[in-house]
């Protein structure tokens, strides 16, 4: 038996497919996979991932330390309340782990992948020496994520009035607290929505309230579906240690200027940057396939490179229930062209198209 989140026997009762997650118990699906994505989609859906590791940073130093700590630049973050996406890089630029991190009133929060859990406590604790901050991890905080087009109205409809208009007002990447209830409008779907950060003990009666206002239960496997088609990035899959921001569309975690900020990593991608430049490092990119046959990830990916083959591999493939065909995201040569997809020996052509195929339920590729 593994971790249980708060929600374990809600899942159970819902009649959920229990699996290993990183050491987890958690539910994969309750009914059907493809109606939990639509259900997404075209409605709202709520996840339970409390498995997720919350740690809050504060202290003297803690903007300091995390301009030091991460790619991107908390300096950004000019007032309470905002989020944003960045890395942790080691000294060669490879990913340690991608997070979001919110400005709070007093410090920050920090919202880190469940599976490298321990590496990155260990990783912000070793690089910490010297520092006045305070590293504090929250375990007794549950995680819910509700989205789709009625999740925010859905949401508020269970919230006082006033809690209610403020949080209508959020923006994109925006966070608001009241009490122990943090509030985001964050997630990992390409849809609207919130995620909720609240007292474990708070969330099953929360969990049943959703249920009851027609929010359906989503599992991990929906929740993968919806992430790849809005091209977001899976931790260990698309990139990991060995692999540079720059070779997993993560360029917008990375924050240049001022130059003069050190962060950890920064000479190693500013060497990758360079080779960007002159077309040596690969990419990732999408890839589409209309042709019966699902893209799976560890598949060969062979294209050409000014008249040469090439190879590269896909690191997640799904099929695509919005699209209704298999979708893909491939780490290539930059400049490669004429792309084919290995499938049981054959090789059957994929067409390259941005890492992002939907968003609000709709096809944005070309």
């Amino acid at each position: 038996m593994g971790l249980q989140t708060p929600l374990y026997q809600k899942h159970l009762d819902a009649g959920a497919r229990i699996v290993d997650f990183s050491g987890w118990d958690m539910p994969i699906q309750y009914q059907s996979l493809i109606e939990e994505h639509h259900a997404v989609r075209q409605h709202a859906g709520v996840f339970d991932v409390s498995h997720m590791t919350i740690v809050d940073v504060d202290g003297p130093d803690a903007r300091r330390w995390l301009q030091y700590l991460l790619a991107n630049d908390v300096d950004k973050l000019d007032v309470t309340g905002r989020a944003l996406y960045s890395a942790m890089l080691n000294e060669q630029g490879g990913v340690v782990d991608d997070l979001i991190v919110y400005r709070r009133e007093v410090g920050y929060r920090l919202v880190v992948n469940c599976g490298t859990r321990e590496k990155d406590l260990r990783w912000m604790n070793q690089h910490a020496s010297g520092w006045q901050v305070q590293i504090q991890e929250r375990p007794e905080l549950a995680i819910l994520a509700v989205h789709g087009p009625e999740s925010i109205d859905k949401v508020c409809g269970l919230l006082a009035p006033e809690l209610a208009e403020r949080v209508r007002a959020l923006g994109n990447f925006r966070s608001l607290e009241e009490g122990s209830w943090f509030i985001a409008r964050t997630g990992y779907t390409g849809e609207r929505g919130l995620e909720l950060m609240l007292p474990g003990d708070e969330a099953p009666a929360f969990w049943d309230a959703l249920l009851q206002a027609d929010v359906r239960p989503i599992g991990l496997g929906a929740r993968d579906t919806l992430r790849l088609e809005a091209g977001m990035n899976l931790y260990g899959h698309d990139m990991d240690e060995s692999v540079s921001p720059l070779a997993a569309n993560m360029e917008q975690t990375i924050a240049w200027e001022p130059a003069t900020r050190e962060f950890i990593g920064r000479t190693a991608v500013e060497q990758h940057r360079a080779a960007q430049r002159e077309g040596r490092l690969p990419i990732l990119t999408g890839l589409v396939m209309e042709e019966r046959g699902v893209l799976r990830e560890g598949l060969r990916v062979v294209c050409q490179v000014n008249g040469q083959p090439a190879e590269g591999i896909i690191t997640s493939g799904t099929f695509s229930p919005t699209l209704k065909h298999s979708i893909a995201l491939a780490r290539i040569p930059a400049l490669a062209t004429d792309c084919q997809v290995d499938l049981r020996g054959k090789l059957t052509p994929v067409r390259v198209v941005k890492p992002n195929f939907v968003r609000f339920g709709k096809k944005v590729f070309e």
